[in-house]
């Protein structure tokens, strides 16, 4: 995602949503660890849902938008 943020002119301070889908909600402590590394501040607003299933037996799939 950050490469992705860094073609389009914006970084992680740039997001100001995100969308985090979980094969296992069982998952979401060890998600909020890791999110904190990216969002160490004020963290953008966030939906988290757990999913029947991903692409390619994915465990998680983000999605953000940003503000450039």
């Amino acid at each position: 995602m950050g490469e992705i943020l860094k073609a389009g002119g914006a970084s992680y301070s740039s997001v100001v949503k995100t969308t985090i889908m979980l094969a296992d909600l069982n998952d979401f402590k060890k998600v909020n660890e890791i999110y904190a590394k990216y969002f160490p501040g004020e963290a953008p607003a966030r939906a988290t849902y757990q999913v029947a299933a991903l692409p390619l037996n994915a465990k998680i799939e983000i999605e953000c938008i940003a503000a450039i």
